[in-house]
């Protein structure tokens, strides 16, 4: 049986070929492989500079300056340290998130709330996006950080970042966005989004895993507490000894994504739609979030009648997800779809498909024969 179509993309990537032979160069002993925090001798200061170099690679994706670069584990860590790391700062006070927020961000704050710190989560509307009135309305006396991601993991919805950038910014509240699925796809301009702090990983955009960073302003400066503590790197913000090769295999895919984001996107928003055409000719479909800005690999589709775990199981043809791959293993519709108002029924036969990069039209088309035989078997059994 040949091996089924990766459409995944949304929950991890394949390294790019040429991130690799980047990673492959920091490696091995005839490579870059020292400690960049080494600077008594020729290998750690090799080393330093390529992380540097990764930095600004970093910071011109999203027109930073490159000392406002953190580098973190990956976006978890990254949401992490912004949210708890703002709220240490500040000594406490009230925080802003969606309902429909990555679990990095929901258990961060679910977290704090333990620690005694109020926090609020704004409902969306029926097509997945936050409305910046909401958070308007939800802002207090003491709120302190508003944190609402740009585009939705599941869904692919865009929120309108730079509207609830402006008005905090009007508030004078401090605002952070993961930015996880929006990175290399979308333009993020931090000034022009007005976002404070901002979330990215490498692993979403064809680089390795592991490895993420944590866009903090400078002008002027945010305060943020260092959750990992050691020996004072990343200006004291995130200690621990820097993964050279991780970090210029970030740098590498973000500056290929800048690079190929103009022909790639809509290639690949192309090969979504022709997927979304394919299916929607099968009774009883329909995408959530329709009619909301979407990312272009994103097609979340609810097949009514049909369970998707059932689905998933029978789709031998198709690597997809019933929702965030963090959450997979639970057999509890996708907390997203039910946030948006998606009947249990409808959430429990939803799939994520995300079309990438490596996908090409004989996948799609491939994919939809078989989601086709597939419905209309497990329809004709349910009878």
């Amino acid at each position: 049986m040949s091996q089924a179509v990766y459409l995944d993309y949304a929950a991890t990537t394949p390294v790019d070929p040429a991130v690799v032979d980047v990673m492959v160069r920091h490696l091995g002993p005839e490579g870059t492989f020292a400690n960049p925090a080494s600077r008594s001798h020729l290998y750690g200061w090799l080393a330093e500079e390529a992380v540097e170099s990764a930095r600004r690679q970093v910071a011109d994706l999203l027109q930073a300056d490159p000392r406002e670069i953190v580098w973190t584990s990956g976006a978890t860590e990254a949401n992490n340290l912004a949210i708890k790391g703002v709220i240490e700062a500040r000594g406490g006070g009230h925080v802003i998130t969606s309902a429909t927020e990555h679990k990095a961000v929901l258990d961060a704050c679910g977290w704090l709330e333990k620690q005694g710190h109020p926090v609020t989560y704004l409902t969306p509307a029926a097509d997945g996006r936050i409305d910046p009135q909401s958070v308007a309305e939800a802002l207090r006396e003491d709120t302190v950080l508003v944190s609402v991601m740009h585009a939705n993991n599941e869904t692919g919805v865009i929120n309108d970042i730079a509207a609830i950038g402006a008005l905090c910014r009007e508030k004078g509240v401090l605002f952070h966005t993961d930015a996880a699925q929006s990175v290399g796809k979308l333009d993020l301009n931090v000034q022009a989004l007005q976002v404070d702090l901002l979330s990215v990983c490498a692993h979403k955009i064809y680089g390795p895993k592991g490895i993420g960073a944590l866009y903090v302003r400078r002008s002027p400066d945010v305060k943020v507490a260092a959750q990992i503590h050691g020996g004072g790197h990343e200006r004291g913000m995130r200690s621990g000894t820097l993964a050279t090769h991780q970090i210029v295999g970030m740098g590498e895919a973000v500056a290929l994504a800048a690079r190929l984001r103009d022909e790639e996107g809509p290639r690949i928003a192309g090969l979504r739609d022709r997927l979304w055409q394919g299916i929607s000719q099968l009774d009883g479909v329909s995408i959530n979030g329709e009619g909301a800005p979407r990312l272009p690999g994103h097609l979340n589709v609810a097949f009514a009648g049909v369970d998707g775990e059932m689905l998933l199981t029978a789709m031998n043809q198709a690597a997809v997800s019933s929702g965030s791959a963090c959450t997979s293993a639970s057999l509890e519709p996708s907390y997203v779809l039910k946030a948006m108002g998606v009947p249990d029924a409808l959430a429990h036969g939803s799939i994520r498909f995300s079309v990438g990069r490596f996908t090409s039209q004989a996948d799609i088309d491939r994919v939809i024969e078989n989601v086709t035989e597939v419905i209309q078997r497990l329809r004709k059994v349910a009878g």
